[in-house]
């Protein structure tokens, strides 16, 4: 009994110490995309927005002071408006004494306004919806095509171009980058959408899924439905794809993510901001704000953020539709 609850323990410890590791970065983003420019820029590297203001008071009031130069018997500060992004005065003669430390809380959301507004968010968000829109319909098609020929039809060759189509996994998408540049140069698709969208439209990986899923469907439906005179296409349409709900949701859900995270595919294939997707515009933002951390992370924070709340409510869906395609090989 003591033997099993140890194994138990260590189980879940190991667990959660693989999601901290993964979470935690996650966290770090987002806390950081709610400081302040200047409490980064001091060193401040906690999950609380914490603020460590120097102010001096004056006929009653606060006045916040940056410290210049500190010395024994006399100290040289500039003094802040009161929104603390301007001098109302520079190098004011202060009292080392009268210089107090203020620490608070304060969560800066206006760097999600101002990261967004800064570049054309906007526009990239649409693009990136439009390709991803139309790559996952293209997925969901192809593949649910050519995972059933792949499961249930007899061919010469099957099962040698169906390896062949899942070595292709393994080569890395630098190889056939510029075959593929040049060969969409040829047809004029180079700065697109075509570009984006029709190279992506066949996924091995969701081929593979599906036809792991259809290999698990009896027999017997399919024997019923060609008794009662349907075509091939009717059983996959009427039968094989209803049945297949699941994984045709958690292919759906993929095909989502990499359209939106890619990034080497359109930053080489488009050079224009009007087709400019989400990845490539971070980037572009990226080295136009490198000095800002803040704004960096905010952008980052509401780019990632909607695949993040996807897969919040999708886990779920993803995790049993892998356990019930991967019954049967």
């Amino acid at each position: 009994m003591f033997k099993q609850h140890l194994d138990k323990l260590t189980r879940y410890f190991f667990l959660i110490l693989c999601a901290a590791i993964m979470v935690i970065p996650f966290i770090w983003m987002v806390s950081t995309s709610l400081k302040s420019q200047s409490a980064i820029n001091k060193g401040s590297a906690g999950f609380l927005p914490i603020e460590i203001v120097n102010y001096i008071e004056k006929d009653g009031e606060k006045e916040y002071v940056e410290i210049i130069e500190k010395k024994e018997n006399k100290a040289v500060v500039n003094i802040y408006d009161e929104e603390r992004k301007h001098f109302k005065e520079s190098f004011v003669e202060v009292s080392p004494q009268s210089i107090k430390r203020d620490t608070f809380i304060k969560f800066h959301f206006n760097n999600f306004v101002e990261a967004f507004n800064k570049v054309p968010f906007g526009r990239y968000f649409l693009n990136t919806i439009f390709v991803s829109f139309c790559v996952v319909i293209g997925v969901l098609l192809t593949s649910s095509l050519a995972a059933y020929a792949f499961a249930r039809m007899k061919f010469v060759g099957k099962d040698a171009i169906f390896y062949l189509f899942i070595s292709m996994m393994m080569v890395p998408q630098p190889i056939y980058l510029i075959p593929s540049y040049y060969l969409l140069t040829k047809i004029h698709w180079v700065n697109t959408f075509w570009a984006l969208i029709v190279p992506w439209i066949a996924n091995i990986f969701s081929i593979f899924l599906l036809r792991q899923q259809f290999k698990t469907i009896p027999q017997d439906l399919f024997d019923a439905a060609t008794i009662d005179g349907c075509t091939r296409f009717e059983i996959l349409w009427r039968i094989v794809l209803p049945i297949s709900k699941p994984v045709l949701a958690t292919t759906a859900i993929f095909a989502l993510i990499g359209s939106w995270n890619s990034f080497m595919w359109p930053l080489v294939m488009t050079n224009s901001d009007k087709i400019r997707v989400l990845q490539v515009g971070l980037s572009y933002f990226a080295q136009e704000s490198s000095s800002s951390t803040a704004l960096l992370m905010a952008a980052s924070t509401f780019t990632v953020a909607p695949l993040i709340i996807l897969f919040l409510f999708a886990q779920k869906q993803i995790i049993s539709s892998f356990v019930s395609s991967g019954l049967k090989g």
